[in-house]
């Protein structure tokens, strides 16, 4: 999976974020949005919804199972889920990882 694929998973896993709570997506939305911290665009349970949301995605579109939310990703130094580029990277690992197994 390349780049710009994992990232519009992760555009796409934000959107219906925010369609599920029924909250206007922000009109800057880009992979430099911060997800995680003090300057979130979403809230920690919108984090696990979107955490789900793209496993879904991957499982069905790719036909890979993942677990983003792993022993590895919630140990990490800086947080995979910073932002959603950061988050579509660790897509990417975490795929490259499991075909791999």
């Amino acid at each position: 999976m390349d780049a710009n694929t994992a990232e519009q998973i992760v555009l796409r896993a934000v959107q219906s974020v925010f369609d599920q709570i029924g909250e206007p997506l922000p009109e800057n939305l880009s992979a430099e949005s911060v997800l995680v911290g003090p300057d979130a665009i979403i809230d920690s349970l919108g984090v696990v919804s979107l955490i789900v949301e793209i496993e879904q995605i991957v499982e069905a579109e790719h036909g890979v199972s993942v677990i983003l939310a792993n022993d590895k990703a919630m140990s990490a130094k800086n947080s995979p889920f910073r932002t959603v580029g950061v988050l579509a990277a660790h897509v990417i690992a975490t795929i490259e990882e499991a075909k791999a197994a």
